[in-house]
């Protein structure tokens, strides 16, 4: 039976609105396409999670912010985290983007980084030709409805043997619990170019539930390479959903760093389908989950080209009453010959009422591949506690230790030095709190 909903815009409201953006029409078509779907479409079927139990019906309006002429308008925290990002950085407020640079250098060479809404109207048959292409619209409710209801969002295109050496930034801020907050992020890389991105999606003052339903797609061409990190912490009157899909065409590869810091439900669905010949996927994911937190998170590689390759390494460390269901898929696709697929899932549980799941999934259709799992779940282990006790150190700081021990695997690997400092800082609000 499809769950009813009740929708938080209608099509005249949505017409109105597409309008009042100058949107192009098959834009306008596709919101009003999509928000028919969302009437009649499920919600996804998660692994032991049942989404008609979350409160994902709050999706607020569309209310336009104010464009600000500095990071001095920010509040200051955020200011402080920005503050080596002079270029090549782009500020969400709510519903529409209010602040965007770009290096002269970069737009020399054809780079465009700029909100999707602009990107839509500016370079309109380049995003038409990719947006919710990854990422279909009638996948279930959840896509329908981010296709009907996205806003601000961001558009980068990388032209063919483009290097980009510096981080392209990101902030999403949600300060109002009634404004829309459902960003899209498109990412195009052509053949042989490179790009590192870099998001914080986080919330400042909110006191009544919201959902953030966002979708991010890249598109990674022959050659190129993409490294997408992203690290949220929505308070816990957001509840957090995110689909994120790269499709990497011969010899392309992505590379995921997610940090899942949020303090409300989060559903994550990370997926990298590999397409060409060569293609890789590496995905590093930490979350943590405390008090009634319910999380659950999906990492997905699906190989279809030959000698493709993939590995994800997912740590989730659950306190309090939070329950967490981590699942790893590897799908390797009749004929992607000499595929390899590599994943580990691991739970550790600081509590006797938290829980945890971690289920690897190895689905293979070839013979003339590796694949391999491990995944367990467990408590602090007592005898570590006691060895370090033994040693002079304080309970609680063994504790901490082990810990950020168990994480290590994936914060360590963490290429880029602001993305591991910023990780790091939430891991230890989180745990201290």
């Amino acid at each position: 039976m499809t769950t009813q909903i009740t929708l938080p815009i209608d099509q005249n409201e949505v017409r109105a609105l597409s309008q009042s953006k100058n949107e192009p029409e098959w834009l306008s078509s596709l919101r009003l396409e999509a928000l028919t779907l969302a009437g009649q479409l499920d919600y996804p079927k998660l692994e032991k999670t049942n989404l008609n139990r979350w409160s994902i019906d709050s999706y607020g309006k569309y209310k336009s912010s104010e464009p600000i002429n500095s990071l001095a308008d920010l509040p200051e925290k955020f200011q402080t985290s920005l503050q080596d990002q002079k270029d090549n950085l782009l500020v969400q407020r709510n519903s529409n983007v209010v602040f965007q640079t770009l290096s002269d250098e970069l737009a020399k060479q054809g780079v465009i980084f700029t909100d999707l809404e602009t990107a839509a109207k500016e370079h309109s048959e380049l995003v038409q030709q990719y947006f919710m292409q990854a990422v279909k619209k009638d996948e279930s409710q959840l896509t329908a409805i981010h296709t009907s209801l996205w806003s601000g969002g961001v558009f980068l295109y990388v032209p063919k043997n483009v290097q980009v050496d510096i981080p392209l930034q990101v902030l999403f801020l949600n300060e109002d619990d009634s404004s829309i907050f459902s960003p899209h992020v498109l990412i195009v890389a052509e053949s042989n170019s490179s790009v590192s991105y870099v998001d914080h999606v986080t919330s400042e003052g909110v006191s009544n539930e919201l959902v953030h339903n966002s979708v991010v797609e890249v598109f990674v061409k022959p050659g190129a390479k993409v490294q997408f990190s992203t690290l949220h912490n929505l308070n816990d009157k957001i509840t957090d959903l995110s689909y994120r899909r790269a499709v990497v065409e011969n010899d392309g590869g992505i590379e995921w760093i997610i940090g899942e810091m949020n303090d409300g439900n989060c559903m994550s669905d990370t997926s990298s389908i590999l397409k060409g010949n060569g293609s890789t996927s590496d995905a590093k994911i930490v979350c943590i989950g405390t008090n009634d937190q319910k999380l659950n998170i999906t990492t997905n590689a699906t190989h279809f080209g030959k000698s493709s390759d993939s590995d994800m390494i997912t740590r989730a460390v659950m306190n309090d009453n939070a329950t967490a269901i981590i699942n790893g898929v590897t799908k390797i696709e009749h004929g992607a010959k000499n595929a390899n697929g590599e994943q580990t899932e691991k739970v550790l549980m600081l509590s006797p009422t938290a829980r945890g799941d971690a289920n690897p999934m190895l689905l293979i259709d070839e013979d003339e591949v590796t694949a391999g799992h491990a995944a367990s779940v467990g408590q602090v282990d007592k005898n570590q506690i006691y060895y370090l006790m033994s040693r002079g150190i304080s309970k609680e700081t063994a504790e901490r230790l082990i810990i950020y021990g168990f994480l290590a695997p994936v914060v360590s690997q963490i290429p880029i030095k602001q993305v591991a400092d910023q990780l790091q800082a939430l891991i230890e609000g989180k745990l201290e709190r």
